[in-house]
């Protein structure tokens, strides 16, 4: 497993970890993560570092992180030294959620991404996880992936992606993949949550608290 001690973030048991990698566009939906973390803080016993960490997927630190976050719209290519640290990060414990901000199935990054991801886990490591996947249940309970409104109005496919996808390592996920564009849905001021009838990020807490769990 991977060593994370929590003396290196302040005694926190959890701090957001944005993945700057070289190509593409890393740095979007930038309110997302602080809805996330006041989700967690509000509906969770967790210390939560209320600030988003951001560190180069090149750099060793990212190895000590207990959850990653890595998304864009443009190109994937890792370098071999991000290569490297995505495959150790993932297969010694850890936890990257992977959103596709463009929502579809054949754009630029969902292409680029699945065949980075093909180079490292295989042709056959990306999957559906089933609507019963204990993701859904980890905290909230949901009945398979909320849908965003994003899919139907946005730029992308205009589909409702029914699953998300997901890479398993010894029986364990470890890359959540999501072409939902989760990331645009929780991108508002934070202060806005209280005109929403649901808050949407209850989901977010899910993904968290089960990759703390795997």
């Amino acid at each position: 497993m991977l060593a994370r001690p929590l003396a290196a973030a302040g005694g926190y048991d959890f701090w957001f970890t944005r993945l700057r990698y070289d190509s593409g566009d890393w740095d979007v939906d930038q309110r997302t993560p602080s809805n996330i973390i006041t989700s967690l803080i509000d509906y969770t016993t967790l210390r939560v570092d209320p600030k988003e960490h951001v560190v180069a997927l090149s750099d060793p630190k990212m190895l000590t992180a207990p959850f990653c976050y890595m998304a864009g719209h443009k190109l994937v290519e890792f370098s071999p030294a991000e290569r490297r640290n995505f495959e150790r990060y993932v297969r010694n414990g850890g936890f990257v959620m992977v959103d596709d901000c463009n929502h579809d199935i054949d754009g630029l990054f969902a292409r680029s991404f699945e065949a980075q991801m093909a180079k490292i886990f295989g042709p056959r490591a990306i999957r559906e996880l089933p609507k019963n996947h204990g993701i859904y249940r980890s905290f909230f309970t949901f009945e398979g992936p909320p849908n965003t409104a994003l899919e139907l109005n946005g730029w992308g496919d205009d589909l409702v992606h029914e699953y998300l996808k997901g890479i398993e390592v010894n029986g364990r996920l470890g890359v959540l993949y999501s072409n939902k564009d989760y990331g645009c849905e929780w991108d508002y001021d934070w202060r806005n949550k209280r005109f929403l009838a649901e808050d949407n990020t209850k989901f977010a807490v899910n993904i968290v608290m089960y990759a703390l769990s795997v």
